[in-house]
C-alpha cells in the first residue's frame, strides 16, 4: 500500500500538475501568437530566392528569429508510450508549431523595426538541444527562421 501511494505522488502528482500547467501556458502562447500574427499579417514572407524585378531598388537587410521550445513532463510521458506503441505524436505537434510561428514573428518583428515590408530567402533550421547520446533528457527544440528583408527607399 506504501508502494501505491509513493507511486502516487512521486508520478502522479507531477503528472496532473503539468498537465494543466502545460495547458494553460500553452493556451495562452497561441492566444499571443495569434494576436501578433494578425499585427505583422501586412510582412510578406516568401522562400523564393530571386527577388522580383519591380523591387530591385531599395535597401536590403538580413533578419532572423530564434526561440527554444521545451515539452513538458506530462508530454514527456505521452511521448514515450507514443515511442513503445508506435505512431504520430500529437503531443509534440503542438511544441512545433509554436516554435515555427514564434520564430517568424519575432523575424517579422526585426524586419519591421528596418521598415521593412517583405522577407525573402527564408529558410528555416530546427536542433534538438538537451539529448544526451544513449541517455533520456528533455525535449528541447530550437527553431530558427532568417531572410532578406526588403525596404522601399
Amino acid at each position: 500500500m506504501e508502494t501505491i501511494i509513493t507511486y502516487i505522488v512521486f508520478f502522479g502528482v507531477p503528472l496532473f500538475f503539468t498537465y494543466f500547467a502545460g495547458s494553460f501556458i500553452e493556451k495562452r502562447h497561441y492566444n499571443s501568437i495569434r494576436r501578433r500574427e494578425s499585427e505583422m499579417r501586412n510582412i510578406l514572407v516568401f522562400n523564393e530566392k530571386r527577388v522580383p524585378e519591380n523591387l530591385v531598388s531599395g535597401q536590403f537587410y538580413f533578419v532572423s528569429g530564434s526561440v527554444v521550445i521545451s515539452g513538458s513532463y506530462f508530454r514527456q510521458v505521452i511521448t514515450a508510450l507514443r515511442a513503445i506503441f508506435g505512431g504520430r505524436i500529437r503531443s509534440l505537434e503542438s511544441v512545433m508549431d509554436l516554435g515555427r510561428r514564434e520564430a517568424i514573428l519575432r523575424m517579422k518583428e526585426e524586419a519591421k523595426s528596418y521598415g521593412a515590408d517583405v522577407v525573402f530567402n527564408v529558410r528555416f533550421e530546427t536542433s534538438m538541444i538537451g539529448q544526451r547520446e544513449g541517455k533520456n533528457g528533455n525535449f528541447c527544440a530550437e527553431f530558427v527562421v532568417y531572410g532578406t528583408a526588403w525596404h522601399k527607399k
